[in-house]
Parts: structure tokens; C-alpha cells; sequence
């Protein structure tokens, strides 16, 4: 077998709420005495569009020898389930003139290994600074792959190790940081720090900060 991103599900952090099993298109999550598990390995595509659903972040990707997705015998599994087919998670890339670049943006709803991170230059943004900063897409944006997320309301412990996981499977070039000048702000500039050193990687890094005021401070 070889080596492929696929779910893992810490069942310490599961609390048995489901919301997985409605998220995972291919029916590949069920519970299981209280806990979510994975049916059986050739219906997960490792895509993760169950990653977002979870509200304690006890679903992440990682790689592992595994069985091949089978679409086939997800097909059958469907139909004996009584599941419609879905479409995947939309993980998009954009037309180069379009505002955004990608789809979707905010970090707990990208899959690891959305096809748009493969060698991406990112802008990782708490999502206040958009608001804030009326040329957001015109000055900041450009060409990147944006990524959002707030530092204070979020969970802190589940960006740093999704992105540590996006930095190790994604040969990113470049990252740019934006952030509001009020010190919470702050945390997600240290969450792209800490994360490069988890998944021991190098990464060119600028960060721009905005003010309360809506200009960008030199």
C-alpha cells in the first residue's frame, strides 16, 4: 500500500455530535458507540471536507500507508446506505482576474491538500483586517492564496496544527501575514511562526499590520 493523506479521528476529543457523518459526502464517518469513526479507508477521497464540521477538532488529515479511494465501491456504498451522492467539498482555484483566488478561505474549512495550497504563495489573514483595510483586495491580495482565521475567538491549538500540516505537505513560497495592530491580533502571526518549526520548513515570511484607523502601518 502506499502513502496517502486520509482522516484521522481522535476519539478524546470526539463527542459523538455527528456532525461529521452528514459532512463526509462519500459516507465513509459513522458513530460507533459514541464516537466517530472511520467505515472503512477506500471511501475517505483525504480530501477533508469533514475537517470543518467538528466542532473540537478532533478530525485531521495525515499521511499514512492506506487503500486507495475507491469511487466505485462509494457508489455502492451510497446505494446500500441510502445516501445520495454529493459533490465534494468546492476547494476551487478562481479565474486569475477574479477577487479571490481560491474557495473556500476561512482555515477550518481548507482541506490540507487542497489542490489551490500546492505551491502557493499565502496570505494568511485574521479575518477583521479585510473589514478594515479598504484596498484589502486591490493592495494585499493580489495573486495570492488567501487563508483567514482570528487568533482570539478561534481555536488557536487547531490552526497551528492544520497549518503545520499545510507548510509539510504543500511546498508554500511565500507567506504573507496580516493582522490588526490591537495586541490579540497578535497570536496569529505566532501560529504561523510556530507552525513552520512543527513541520520543520523554512518559508519566507512579511507581515503587514493594520491600523484601527484603516491604514496599513510602515
Amino acid at each position: 500500500m502506499a502513502k496517502r493523506a486520509i482522516i484521522n479521528i481522535d476519539e478524546t476529543k470526539c463527542d459523538g455530535c455527528g456532525l461529521c457523518v452528514n459532512a463526509c459526502a462519500e459516507g465513509a464517518i459513522k458513530i460507533v458507540e459514541g464516537k466517530a469513526k472511520l467505515v472503512n479507508e477506500i471511501f475517505c477521497d483525504g480530501l477533508g471536507a469533514c475537517l470543518g464540521s467538528c466542532p473540537k477538532g478532533a478530525i485531521t488529515i495525515i499521511e499514512r500507508e492506506a487503500k486507495p479511494f475507491d469511487e466505485e465501491a462509494v457508489k455502492l456504498h451510497l446505494r446500500l446506505i441510502n445516501r445520495k451522492e454529493q459533490p465534494p467539498c468546492e476547494c476551487l482555484d478562481f479565474a486569475p482576474n477574479h477577487k479571490l483566488n481560491n474557495w473556500p478561505i476561512q482555515m477550518k474549512l481548507v482541506s490540507v491538500n487542497a489542490p489551490f495550497l500546492k505551491n502557493a504563495e499565502l496570505l494568511i489573514a485574521a479575518d477583521c483586517t479585510a473589514f478594515s483595510f479598504k484596498k484589502f483586495h486591490e493592495k494585499i491580495l493580489g495573486n495570492k492564496k488567501l487563508l483567514i482565521a482570528c487568533p482570539k475567538l478561534d481555536d488557536a491549538g487547531f490552526y497551528l496544527e492544520k497549518l503545520a500540516d499545510i507548510f509539510r505537505l504543500n511546498n508554500i513560497r511565500y507567506i504573507t501575514v496580516l493582522r490588526m495592530t490591537v495586541p490579540c491580533c497578535g497570536g496569529i502571526s505566532w501560529i504561523v511562526k510556530e507552525a513552520m518549526k512543527r513541520a520543520q520548513v523554512e518559508i519566507p515570511l512579511e507581515e503587514k499590520i493594520i491600523d484601527i484607523d484603516g491604514n496599513m502601518k510602515e
